[in-house]
């Protein structure tokens, strides 16, 4: 790559109700790259409901150049009852494959990382799938380190709705 195409014009900005089309097709690349294409049942409707709602529940930050979206991070606040604070958890960080590489993703994290700080967040959390070498390598060389204290565990299809259903 030449010094041109590593000095591009790469914007950063809150996503707004207009963006909504661009964060699902972001979200569906996403779900494509980790071979989870089929887990993907999120509308428009549905997503502007999350993100714009009467009581919004997420909020995404897009890379752009020029006009079109290359990239997301979608995130929420998330509350730590030992710290006594706040903290922000990134649910995707997405860099369309043909703007990788060139600075994108470090933006889009540098943003979040900023929103947090700005908060009072007392730090930031996320999964990363464990066969995705090149995002464990881009998040290492922040500083990030693997959280190994802790399993995460999901309740969800019919388990959850018969735990639901129990008075």
């Amino acid at each position: 790559m030449g010094d041109h195409q590593r000095q591009i014009d790469i914007r950063i900005d809150p996503a707004t109700e207009h963006d909504v089309a661009a964060l699902l097709k972001l979200i569906r690349g996403l779900a494509e790259y980790e071979r989870l294409s089929d887990r993907v049942v999120a509308t428009e409707e549905s997503l502007h409901a999350a993100f714009f709602g009467e009581r919004p529940v997420a909020e995404a930050v897009l890379a752009r150049v020029g006009s079109e979206p290359v990239g997301s991070a979608v995130f929420f606040l998330t509350f730590s009852t030992f710290a006594g604070r706040t903290n922000l958890y990134l649910e995707d960080l997405y860099v369309e494959p043909q703007w990788r590489r060139r600075g994108v993703g470090r933006k889009l994290l540098a943003r979040v990382s900023r929103i947090a700080v700005e908060r009072g967040c007392g730090q930031m959390n996320w999964s990363v799938l464990g066969w995705n070498e090149p995002a464990l390598d881009f998040y290492r060389a922040f500083g990030a380190e693997p959280v190994q204290d802790w399993v995460g565990y999901r309740l969800a299809g019919e388990a959850f709705k018969r735990l639901a259903d129990r008075p």
